[in-house]
C-alpha cells in the first residue's frame, strides 16, 4: 500500500470528513458534497440542490449507473459515469434523488 493510499484512509475513516452511507444495500464510508448549481435555459436560470459521493474503491470495486445510495435517510440514485481519480483509489459518483 502507498503513502497515499494510506492517506485516503485516514480521509474516509475522520468522523470529521466521512459518513457511512448504504451502497447498493451495504454499508461503506463516503464523502459527500451537496453543492447547488445554476441551470440555464435560455432566458430561465434554475437553481438546484445537486449530491456528489465519493467513495473508495476498494469498498465499491465498479459502481454503475442505477446503483442506490441512502445518506441520511435520503435515497439516490447513481447517474452518469463514475470517474476514477489520478490514483486509481476514488470513485467520484455524481446522483439524482430516487
Amino acid at each position: 500500500m502507498t503513502a497515499f493510499a494510506d492517506a485516503i484512509d485516514d480521509l474516509f475513516s475522520d468522523p470529521n470528513l466521512a459518513v457511512t452511507v448504504s451502497y447498493q444495500g451495504r454499508s461503506i464510508r463516503a464523502l459527500v458534497r451537496r453543492p447547488d448549481r445554476d441551470l440555464e435555459f435560455a432566458d430561465i436560470t434554475v437553481h438546484t440542490a445537486t449530491a456528489i459521493f465519493e467513495v473508495r474503491r476498494k469498498e465499491v470495486t465498479s459502481p454503475a449507473a442505477g446503483d442506490v445510495i441512502v445518506h441520511d435517510g435520503d435515497s439516490f440514485v447513481v447517474q452518469g459515469e463514475p470517474r476514477l481519480d489520478a490514483e486509481q483509489l476514488v470513485w467520484t459518483i455524481d446522483v439524482r434523488p430516487e
